[in-house]
C-alpha cells in the first residue's frame, strides 16, 4: 500500500498494487475451505486482469506522450482504460460481481481488510489522476453502484454480503464527487473505513455471520449490540450520526456544481440502503430470540470485550463532535 500511495511513476504504482494483491491471497485462503479457495481464485483473477489493464493504460500513455508520471496521464484512450481498471479493482458496477462472493468466502478479519485497507491504493490512484479520469463513464458507474448496492442488498440474509453491497453503494458516493472535490472523497473513505471497522469487529466479537445468528447475539453483550445499531444507522447516513456528514457535504457540492438532478437521484438511491441497515439494526437490538432466558448465562460468563473493538466503536460514535474541524477544510 505504501509503495502505491507514495509513488509518482506508473511502474512503481503497478508494482505496489501487485504486492498488495499477493499479500492478501494467503489470508483469504487461510481457512482451507473450498469456499475460501474459490474466493481467493476469483480475487486473484479479477485483480490480475485489472492490473494488466492499468499497465496497458500507462504504457499506451507513454507511447503517445512519452510520460510515465502518474499526474501526466493525458491521452483519451489511456484515461478511459485507467478509469475502467481502477473501477474493476474497487468493485464499481458493472465490475462488482467478484466482491460479494470474495467477501462471503473470507473470514471476518480478512473481509474487513478487503472492504477498507485494500481499497486505499486504488482510491489514492483515483485521487492522483482525478483531472484525467473519464467523468461521463465515472458518473454512470457511480450512480449505477449506488443503485445496485442498495437494490441487491435488500434480499440478503448473509451479513458479509450485505456489507459488500454496502461497500459498493458507498463507493458510488465517493466516485461521483472525485472530479470536483477529491478531499471530500478522501474524508468519505476515512469515515466509511471507521464505521465498517466498528461493525466488522463487533460481528467478530459476537461471532455473527447471518441475520439469524445476530438475532440471538444481543443477550451475550447487550451494550456492544446497542452500539452496533448506532454504527449501522451511521453507515446508513442518518443524522445526527457521523455517516450523515459526508453524504450531506457531497450533496451540497453537487448542488454547487449545478448537478441538482444527480444529487437528487443519488440521495433517493440511498433510501434503498437504509432499508437493509434498518433491518440489520432491528435484528441486532429489537427482535427477541426464542428462549432468551437461556442466553443470560452466556452474557454473565462471557469474556471481556476486545479492547480494539471498543476503541474503534468509541471513535466511530464520538467522531461527530469533530465535524466543525472537517467543515473547516472546505
Amino acid at each position: 500500500t505504501t509503495i502505491t500511495i507514495s509513488s509518482n511513476h506508473w511502474m512503481m504504482a503497478w508494482t505496489g498494487l501487485e504486492i498488495n494483491t499477493l499479500a492478501i491471497l494467503p489470508l483469504i485462503s487461510k481457512p482451507h475451505h473450498p469456499r475460501a479457495i474459490e474466493a481467493a481464485t476469483k480475487y486473484f483473477l479479477v485483480q490480475a486482469a485489472a492490473s494488466t489493464l492499468l499497465l496497458f493504460s500507462c504504457t499506451t500513455n507513454a507511447l503517445f506522450t512519452g510520460q510515465w508520471d502518474i499526474t501526466q496521464l493525458t491521452h483519451p484512450i489511456s484515461c478511459l482504460l485507467l478509469t475502467t481498471a481502477i473501477s474493476m479493482k474497487l468493485g464499481l458496477v458493472p465490475f462488482h460481481f467478484w466482491f460479494p462472493e470474495v467477501l462471503q468466502g473470507s473470514p471476518l478479519t480478512t473481509g474487513l481488510l478487503l472492504a477498507t485497507a485494500m481499497k486505499f491504493p486504488p482510491i489514492t490512484l483515483f485521487l492522483l489522476t482525478s483531472p484525467s479520469l473519464n467523468y461521463t463513464l465515472l458518473t454512470i458507474m457511480a450512480i449505477a453502484s449506488a443503485a445496485l448496492g442498495g437494490w441487491a442488498g435488500l434480499n440478503q440474509t448473509q451479513i458479509r454480503k450485505i456489507l459488500a453491497f454496502s461497500s459498493i453503494s458507498h463507493l458510488g458516493w465517493m466516485t461521483i464527487i472525485i472530479i470536483y472535490n477529491p478531499k471530500l472523497t478522501l474524508i468519505t473513505f476515512y469515515l466509511y473505513c471507521m464505521m465498517t471497522a466498528a461493525i466488522f469487529l463487533t460481528l467478530k466479537t459476537t461471532k455473527s455471520l447471518k441475520l439469524s445468528s445476530i438475532m440471538a447475539a444481543w443477550t451475550k453483550i447487550p451494550s456492544l449490540n446497542a452500539i452496533l445499531m448506532l454504527a449501522l444507522l451511521s453507515l446508513a447516513g442518518l443524522p445526527p450520526l457521523t455517516g450523515f456528514l459526508p453524504k450531506w457535504l457531497i450533496i451540497q457540492e453537487l448542488t454547487k456544481q449545478e448537478m441538482t438532478s444527480t444529487a437528487t437521484i443519488i440521495a433517493l438511491l440511498s433510501l434503498l440502503g437504509l432499508f437493509f441497515y434498518l433491518r440489520l439494526a432491528y435484528c441486532a437490538t429489537i427482535t427477541l430470540p426464542p428462549n432468551s432466558t437461556n442466553y443470560m448465562k452466556q452474557w454473565q460468563t462471557n469474556k471481556p470485550v476486545n479492547t480494539l473493538t471498543t476503541t474503534f466503536i468509541t471513535l466511530t460514535i464520538t467522531l461527530l463532535p469533530l465535524s466543525p474541524m472537517i467543515f473547516s477544510i472546505f
